[in-house]
C-alpha cells in the first residue's frame, strides 16, 4: 500500500508540475506580469527585482517542467524531491500571503488557462505539499525507470525543448491563446454582463481624522463621528464580488472621448498595440508606418493603442515617422490583448480576426 500511494503521488505531482509549467511557458511574459505584482507595492515592495521578472519567470517555469519530468522518470530522486519540497514551500507561503492579505487576486499558477482565487491557490499548494511530503518520506521507493544514459538524455532533452519553446514564444506569440482577446473573440460581446448576473456588494467607508488618527467609519457609524473630526477620504470596500465580464476596462480614448463603440463597428480596423512607447522594440516600431500605408490602400482604418503620455506619443511620431492616431487604453488591458510591444491586431466589427507579433507581419492576411 505504501508503494502504491508513493507511485500515485509521483505521477500526480510530476504531471501537475509539467502541465502547470508548460501553460506558463506558453506565455512567460504573462507570468512575468504576475511576478511584477508580487514584487511591487503593496505586496513585498521589491522594485529592484521588477526588471528581472521575465528572466526569473523563464527560469521558474523551465525548472517546474524539468522537475516534473525528473520525478516521473526517477532521475536523481533525492535531489529532485528536495527541490520540489523547497519550491512548493516557497509558493505555499506566497499563496497564503496573497490570500490572507488579499493583495494578489490570481497567483497565475495556470496562466490564463485557469483562474484560481487566492484561497483556491493556497488550497492547491497545500494538496501538492501533502503529496510531496509523502514522496519525501518514501524517497527510497522513487526509483529510476531507465538506465543512466537514457535518464540523462530525457532530462537534457526536456531542458533543451523548454528553452526552444521559450525562445519561440518570446519572438512570436503564445502557441495557445487562453486570453479573452483570442482570435475569434468579439470584444463587445466580451464586455456584456448577462441579465440576472450577480452584482457586487460594496460598502462605503469614510475616513475621518480623529485626534490626529485616521479612523474608518461605515455609513451606519456616521452619526457617531466625534465632534471636531475632519473628513480625509472615502473609499469603497467590496463585500461580495459580482460578475466580472471577461473583457473590462477596454477603452479607445482620444481627447477625453471614448470612441470604442464607433471603432468596433469598423469592417476593417487595424490596431497597433504598444502599451508603453518608452520601452517599445525599435525593430517593430520601424515597421508600423509602412504597414499602415499598405493597410490603408486596402481600405483599413489604422490606429495605434497605447497607455503612454501625449509627450511620448509625440516623441514616437517624430522618431518613427508615424502618421496614424493613437488612442488611450489601460496598460494592463493592452498587455492582456497582446504580449509583444508592439503587436498587430486585425478587427472586423469588433471580432478579432488575426493577431501577430511584429516579427510576423508577413503572415498578416489583409
Amino acid at each position: 500500500m505504501k508503494n502504491i500511494i508513493t507511485q500515485f503521488s509521483r505521477i500526480f505531482v510530476g504531471l501537475l508540475f509539467i502541465i502547470s509549467g508548460l501553460i506558463k511557458l506558453n506565455d512567460p511574459v504573462g507570468f512575468s506580469y504576475k511576478l511584477d505584482e508580487y514584487f511591487s507595492e503593496p505586496v513585498f515592495n521589491l522594485p529592484f527585482l521588477v526588471p528581472l521578472t521575465l528572466g526569473l519567470a523563464l527560469f521558474l517555469v523551465i525548472v517546474e517542467v524539468v522537475l516534473g519530468v525528473m520525478l516521473l522518470i526517477g532521475y536523481k530522486s533525492k535531489c529532485t524531491i528536495w527541490s520540489l519540497l523547497l519550491m512548493i514551500g516557497f509558493f505555499t507561503f506566497l499563496t497564503f500571503y496573497s490570500a490572507y492579505f488579499d493583495v494578489v487576486k490570481d497567483c497565475g499558477c495556470f496562466g490564463d488557462a485557469l483562474h484560481l482565487t487566492p484561497w483556491q491557490s493556497f488550497t492547491k499548494d497545500i494538496i501538492l505539499l501533502f503529496f510531496i511530503l509523502i514522496l519525501f518520506i518514501n524517497k527510497k521507493l522513487v526509483n529510476p525507470l531507465f538506465a543512466n544514459a537514457v535518464q540523462n538524455m530525457i532530462t537534457y532533452a526536456s531542458i533543451i525543448l523548454c528553452m526552444f519553446m521559450a525562445v519561440w514564444v518570446l519572438n512570436h506569440l503564445p502557441i495557445i491563446d487562453f486570453r479573452a482577446y483570442k482570435v475569434g473573440a468579439n470584444i463587445e460581446k466580451g464586455m456584456e454582463i448577462p441579465e440576472g448576473a450577480p452584482k457586487s456588494v460594496v460598502e462605503m467607508i469614510f475616513i475621518y481624522n480623529v485626534n490626529g488618527v485616521d479612523t474608518e467609519f461605515t455609513e451606519k457609524d456616521l452619526m457617531a463621528i466625534p465632534e471636531g473630526a475632519t473628513f480625509v477620504d472615502r473609499k469603497d470596500k467590496v463585500i461580495t464580488e459580482g460578475y466580472v465580464p471577461p473583457i473590462h476596462d477596454f477603452t479607445m480614448v482620444k481627447e477625453d472621448s471614448d470612441y470604442k463603440e464607433e471603432l468596433l463597428q469598423e469592417p476593417k480596423l487595424l490596431l497597433f498595440v504598444t502599451y508603453d512607447l518608452a520601452t517599445a522594440e525599435e525593430a517593430g516600431m520601424l515597421k508600423l508606418e509602412k504597414l499602415k500605408q499598405e493597410a490603408k490602400a486596402k481600405g483599413y482604418k489604422v490606429i495605434g493603442m497605447t497607455a503612454s503620455s501625449t509627450k511620448l506619443i509625440a516623441k514616437a511620431r517624430k522618431k518613427y515617422g508615424l502618421t496614424f492616431d493613437f488612442y488611450f487604453c489601460d496598460a494592463t488591458t493592452l498587455k492582456t490583448i497582446e504580449r509583444a510591444n508592439p503587436s498587430i491586431v486585425v478587427l472586423e466589427k469588433g471580432t478579432i480576426k488575426q493577431k501577430v507579433h511584429y516579427n510576423d507581419i508577413k503572415k498578416l492576411d489583409l
